[in-house]
């Protein structure tokens, strides 16, 4: 396949080519639906002509669905995959036998909303409205790498409702990505009845305020398709809206415009007679045989991993007399690293989003020095958090800055869809815990951990000082998959070793999943994390002087444990675990779990947040909660004594 939108029309030969197609794929879609007994064949029947010219006409190859130049098509609304899967089958990206036998069958790559895994899809969707967002990100790749490539986002009607949609229009022309095109199937059907009465829209003038350009087709008119495609391509103004208007379940007297039809497959009497209409052949029972034994793993795409090509620098070493946030040693880090590499031949690029926080979150730095690898997104944190994802997917090292509760709690279902998609998101959250202070309980961000522990492909990293934040910037710059650093918002010491030299510093290298012993001893240990461990520090020098000596741990990686050291800390006879999060679902709980997995059984205690604060100073805060310096004291003590 050859990219064609240069051509002002299409020939007749390939319009007959593409209707006939529409026809046989119409078929595909019932066929499928029907043998896995669930699916939405109304939407992918009203999409598929959109479906057909776009991945027939697009720079993109079934031979090489991973040529780095190709177009990007981003499929929004994924629960039409029946129709995508027809499309992209028709379209030689692999065998229709496969996938019509194989859609939503166990252990499969055909599943019920397309995922990334399959030959010709871009981007796992579903949850609907973040597509333009994932667009939004293909197309910044694009500039980033100072490639020519084109992205295409096709959407549903009804998600046009979704707030994060008109995030990303905003983005898009804030940023002139003149190369992304959204095509929107205009059905006027939603799964519980008609748009005018589920959800009443100004689709077309939505995008139109927001300063895009729209055109409005027959969105079963091939030769129109293709010619709104070409106009929109060449445009270099503005990005393109195509408002292509369609019946749901097109081809099928007795279902079109029918909503039921929305989410609800054919009986095999309904579908034997729509394959009547479409003067298709009823091989039905061909395919109820197929699917005991159809294997589609063959087809899973290989998606490429890139080579990373980044120079991490001298770490920044800060001293006893240096009191310094971790967010500010955080931004201090980020800049070194765009003076190392950013604009220099042969590096992987990287690029930081921000959403109106830059000096909170100390991106500033970075902004001022490399505006081009640098986007604001304002405050649109679903958006930018989709984006960040798609952009890390495309060899590039992505940053996002934000506060705990914007940048985790707000958008968790953004990180899912990332985590579901394989970023390599670097996410940073600062202003997290009671730590935050005098903002109040809405700006204490304590349940970061507990959330993002749900995702699978997300490492957790809470420094417990300048110097370890440092370092775990330039580590994480390198390493592959989704991270989430927690910075915090408080100047801290810096940690010191007991012949009161920097912990962090020197020989130390950051190591995922490895604790660290700050202290040793052996009536007892305190495992602590970020802001904390100063303080338990602390605490272990006044056990010291009633004569305990108790180990002080710094867990900092939250989603992979150090057994060796954990265990030691459980041989002493007592664990305390002391932490700024929810006392439910943070560190405690994490330690509760290993101690219970491995038949360990020292005297334990969680402190940890036991409700949400209000405004004050942090110490005083923490007083309320029962994390002050003399409350954690007491409850070791007493533990070590109750032996």
């Amino acid at each position: 396949m050859s990219w064609e939108f240069n051509k002002e029309r299409l020939g007749e030969e390939e319009l007959n080519k593409l209707k006939e197609l529409g026809r046989l794929a119409r078929g595909d879609i019932l066929k499928m639906t029907t043998v896995a007994g669930s699916g939405h064949p109304g939407g992918s029947m009203s999409s598929i002509d959109i479906y057909l010219t776009l991945y027939h006409c697009a720079n993109i190859y079934p031979d090489n669905p991973n040529y780095p130049e190709r177009d990007r098509i981003v499929i929004s609304h994924g629960h039409t995959s029946p129709g995508v899967y027809a499309a992209l089958g028709r379209l030689g990206f692999f065998d229709l036998d496969s996938v019509i036998s194989g859609f939503r069958k166990t252990g499969g790559i055909f599943e019920g909303h397309i995922e990334r895994d399959v030959p010709g899809v871009e981007w796992s969707t579903g949850n609907l409205g973040q597509g333009l967002s994932a667009g939004c990100g293909f197309a910044l790749a694009a500039r980033v790498h100072k490639k020519n490539w084109q992205v295409f986002v096709v959407m549903g009607d009804g998600e046009q409702a979704k707030g994060q949609i008109g995030e990303a229009r905003r983005f898009a022309r804030k940023h002139t990505l003149t190369n992304i095109t959204v095509i929107i199937d205009y059905n006027r059907i939603q799964l519980s009845g008609p748009l005018s009465e589920i959800m009443p829209q100004n689709i077309k003038e939505n995008y139109q305020s927001d300063g895009w350009e729209v055109l409005e087709i027959d969105g079963h008119n091939y030769q129109e398709i293709y010619q709104a495609l070409g106009q929109a391509v060449r445009n270099e103004k503005s990005p393109v809206m195509i408002l292509a208007h369609t019946t749901m379940s097109k081809g099928i007297s007795f279902m079109e415009n029918k909503c039921q039809f929305h989410g609800m497959p054919l009986s095999l009497k309904q579908c034997r007679g729509a394959l009547s209409q479409l003067n298709l052949e009823d091989d039905l029972e061909k395919y109820i045989d197929l699917r005991q034994a159809v294997e589609t793993e063959k087809y899973r795409r290989k998606n490429p991993l890139w080579q990373i090509n980044f120079d991490t620098g001298q770490p920044i070493t800060y001293k006893a007399e240096d009191k310094m946030d971790n967010r500010g040693a955080f931004g201090r880090a980020l800049k070194d690293l765009g003076e190392r590499n950013c604009g220099r031949e042969g590096r992987t690029p990287m690029v930081v989003l921000d959403c109106d926080l830059l000096s909170s979150v100390k991106t500033n730095g970075f902004a001022d020095s490399y505006p081009t690898y640098f986007f604001e997104a304002g405050i649109q944190e679903h958006n930018t958090a989709t984006v960040a994802g798609a952009l890390s997917v495309e060899g590039i090292i992505a940053f996002f800055a934000d506060f705990g509760v914007f940048g985790v709690d707000e958008t968790y279902n953004q990180h899912r869809l990332n985590d579901i998609n394989k970023a390599n998101l670097k996410l940073i959250c600062t202003h997290n815990g009671i730590d935050v202070g005098q903002d109040g309980k809405t700006h204490q961000c304590i349940d970061y951990v507990g959330i993002m522990r749900n995702l699978y492909g997300y490492k957790i990293i809470i420094p417990a000082d300048p110097n370890q934040t440092d370092r775990a910037v330039r580590y994480l710059a390198t390493q592959p998959g989704n991270f989430l650093l927690a910075a915090g918002r408080s100047k801290l010491p810096a940690i010191l070793s007991e012949e009161g030299e920097p912990f962090f510093a020197g020989d130390y290298q950051f190591e995922y999943g490895k604790a660290d012993l700050i202290r040793d001893g052996k009536d007892g240990a305190i495992i602590a994390s970020g802001g904390m461990v100063h303080r338990a520090v602390k605490a272990g020098e006044i056990l010291r002087e009633r004569g305990y000596r108790v180990k002080v741990i710094n867990v900092s990686c939250l989603s992979k444990l150090d057994r060796s050291t954990l265990q030691e800390a459980a041989d002493t006879g007592v664990v305390v675990t002391y932490e700024d999060h929810n006392v439910h679902t943070g560190l405690g709980s994490i330690i509760a779990d290993f101690l219970a997995e491995n038949s360990l059984n020292p005297r334990f205690r969680k402190l940890g947040v036991v409700k949400y604060g209000g405004s004050g100073k942090p110490d005083e805060l923490f007083k309320l909660q029962g994390l002050d310096l003399e409350t954690l004291v007491d409850t070791v003590a007493r533990l070590i004594k109750s032996e």
